[in-house]
């Protein structure tokens, strides 16, 4: 640990603004005295006491209850106290203020300070001490974080198993497969004048092959999980007036964007965060792209081109109104050209055929190459939705599905490459049992940094300042 790590620490842990009820949350190492000041009294632990939170001078800043937690039995493994007052912004301020006051006066019975060296927490800093003090694992406190931030109701669920453990129970299980494995190696290393084969013996290539694929079941859930909480960036992009915002109106089930038949109404981007079968879809209104001499237009168009860069998913919307004029016909080949030059091969583009209720006959010759609907009717837009899942990468969701991030998809990767170096290894006519044994290390390393049994003090530190304030 830091020399931060064992100063006692303070915060309001509720969101800022009006509400019934505001938290002020203490931990550190030995509260009593602190207790003692703030409520005029002893707690009895995990009871809630109705009592008043006084200043200084003994006048009463607000009444609420005081609720104390002996460490090791807390949120964060050390001594937590929470005064629950009302929900005053001005209110937690003065709890707060008091908090600092009362940890620096002297203690009549030491004539010391109650709680020397107590500060305002940083973000995070609360679960942080969670995970340095073995409460909770690495994925956890991140679920933690998710459960928060979650989008929709299938992120909040997933978040929940992940919080109690169900992804890091899978990790370790991987874990201790790995180290099974990687004993029968050093042992083989470490005994070479052995008649014995002790990899032949203990089928190391099967029990090598199983972890491979049980990896691949918990990456395929962890790429699922991952997509739930972060989802796919959806841009929406063609000439003026071949129906994007109407498009985005009809996807988001709101009027959030001006339509009118004027060309050009689009100025900026306009953007919606939607789900379909849970997964948040964060769709993108763009300016018409084509030539223009109106100086704002072309603010507009070079920032729906800065917006298509940062694609997952790009829906190229086609007018069937207008397929039949050569003039539109070049506007959207020159579109095409510039999309194949500007975006990787692995961003997909969707051909959305609109306006299927002006222009039925035209959707014909269209059909086998994108999708056709009418963002005014509606028809189609179930069509689109289920492409879009599919262009996601998402199946219907697991039972047991847990929420994942970035970097755990990451770490199970370099697991997957090191499990693959290792078989090669086993494969090869005299394996080098020493590259073998490094491959299996490597791959435990990559694993153990999801749960932070291996984390860098870097990595805690993005981790950890992502929490609000108070968590």
């Amino acid at each position: 640990m830091l020399a931060r790590h064992h100063d006692p620490i303070v915060a309001i842990a509720t969101a800022p603004g009006r509400g019934a009820v505001g938290i002020v949350r203490v931990s550190g190492k030995g509260l009593a005295a602190l207790v003692q000041a703030l409520c005029g009294r002893a707690l009895k632990p995990r009871e809630a006491t109705y009592l008043p939170f006084r200043d200084a001078r003994g006048q009463a800043i607000d009444q609420g209850l005081a609720l104390y937690f002996p460490g090791p039995h807390s949120y964060t493994g050390e001594d937590v106290l929470e005064l629950q007052a009302h929900g005053g912004p001005v209110v937690l301020q003065l709890l707060l203020a008091r908090c600092l006051e009362a940890g620096a006066a002297p203690d009549p019975a030491t004539g010391q300070p109650c709680l020397p060296g107590l500060r305002v927490a940083q973000p995070g800093e609360f679960t942080e001490r969670a995970f340095l003090n073995d409460k909770i694992d690495l994925a956890q406190a991140e679920a933690i974080a998710d459960l928060i931030d979650a989008s929709t109701e299938a992120a909040a669920r997933s978040a929940s198993r992940s919080l109690t453990g169900a992804f890091s129970a899978e990790i370790h299980a991987l874990r201790d497969a790995l180290i099974h494995l990687r004993m029968l190696v050093e042992a083989t290393l470490d005994f070479p004048e052995e008649e014995i084969d002790f990899l032949r013996k203990a089928d190391a290539r099967g029990q090598l092959s199983n972890l491979q694929q049980t990896l691949a079941s918990v990456m395929q859930r962890a790429r699922q999980g991952a997509l739930l909480r972060e989802g796919i960036k959806v841009v929406i992009a063609g000439q003026p007036n071949a129906g994007k915002s109407s498009l985005l109106n009809a996807l988001a089930g709101a009027e959030l964007a001006i339509v009118t038949p004027i060309a050009g109404t689009t100025r900026d981007k306009v953007q919606q965060t939607i789900q379909i079968e849970g997964v948040p879809l964060h769709i993108i209104d763009t300016a018409g792209l084509r030539e223009s001499d109106d100086a704002v237009e072309r603010i507009g168009i070079a920032r729906a081109w800065e917006a298509i860069a940062g694609a997952d998913a790009v829906l190229f919307l086609h007018d069937l109104e207008r397929l039949g004029l050569p003039e539109y016909a070049a506007g959207d080949a020159d579109i095409a050209s510039a999309l194949a030059q500007k975006l990787p091969g692995s961003i997909p583009v969707i051909d959305v055929w609109n306006k299927l209720d002006s222009a039925p006959d035209a959707a014909a010759a269209q059909a086998r190459a994108g999708v056709c609907l009418s963002a005014r009717t509606g028809e189609g837009l179930d069509r689109l939705r289920r492409q879009l899942l599919e262009v996601a990468g998402w199946q219907s969701a697991p039972e047991g599905l847990y929420l994942a991030r970035a970097r755990h998809v990451q770490a199970l990767q370099a697991v997957g490459q090191h499990l693959q170096e290792a078989a090669d290894q086993l494969q090869a006519q005299g394996p080098a049992l020493d590259l073998l044994a490094e491959e299996l290390r490597l791959a435990q390393n990559a694993l153990n940094t999801i749960t932070g049994e291996f984390s860098s003090d870097d990595l805690l530190g993005v981790i950890f300042s992502s929490f609000c304030i108070g968590k």
